[in-house]
């Protein structure tokens, strides 16, 4: 779905990224790690066209989209939610998710699944975001992320900041949309983590980013066995 080769960013004379490469499936979650400022989500922006390659290439669905700007990676099917959400807290619950829908046609409803995977913003439809918890202000980011219906779902840092157990529920509907999506078809999910517990639960296959390059990858299954944690521990 996903395949990111040879990714070079810098910003003035700070060479940022160094050669990433990442490919995302559809039906996998591929965790992204490392420690603050390794540029885990200068990578992300570079994936959504938020900030320019240098050079390398981003492939999403068969297709080249280096020199697509954001709104049409949008269009294409990648839904992006940033870190520390990033929602209109001025605007409502339900005008936050029509903002989701800005790629669709005009009219497109907000989709009915994105309720079940969040109950709590069905009651809260009516309330501005910025009245919302951390936790469901988190909820309404993704969700507002989903309501396009995307290919592909990149997190960063979804857990920052939120309770114990709307993260449970957070790590629940990560792994349902990687398996069936919102309409049965699996999703390629890319997330960005800090909590390692948390992303290593998720990880179908995982990289480790040091000085913006990567420095082991390999299978979900294999981070306990390869000392992951110990590359990422601050």
């Amino acid at each position: 779905m996903l395949d990111a080769r040879d990714i070079h960013q810098a910003y003035g004379g700070s060479h940022i990224l160094r050669g990433v490469n990442l490919q995302a499936r559809a039906g996998e979650v591929t965790v992204v790690l490392g420690r603050n400022g390794v540029g885990k989500t200068t990578l992300l922006k570079c994936l959504m066209g938020l900030v320019p390659l240098k050079s390398g290439e981003v492939v999403f669905d068969g297709r080249s989209v280096r020199a697509a700007p954001p709104y049409a990676r949008a269009r294409l099917g990648m839904g992006y939610v940033p870190q520390g959400r990033e929602i209109f807290a001025r605007l409502t619950v339900q005008e936050n998710l029509q903002m989701g829908l800005a790629t669709r046609p005009l009219g497109t409803p907000v989709p009915p699944q994105l309720f079940e995977l969040f109950p709590v913003l069905k009651q809260m439809l009516g309330r501005r975001g910025g009245d919302l918890s951390g936790g469901q202000q988190q909820q309404l980011a993704i969700a507002r992320a989903l309501a396009s219906r995307p290919k592909l779902l990149i997190l960063d840092e979804p857990t920052e900041g939120i309770q114990p157990n709307i993260i449970k529920d957070i790590g629940r509907v990560i792994r349902q949309l990687a398996t069936r999506g919102l309409d049965g078809e699996p999703m390629a999910i890319v997330l960005v983590e800090q909590y390692y517990d948390f992303a290593e639960a998720l990880a179908d296959r995982y990289l480790v980013m040091e000085r913006g390059e990567v420095i082991a990858s390999g299978p979900g299954s294999e981070m306990a066995e390869k000392g992951v944690r110990q590359l990422v521990a601050i």
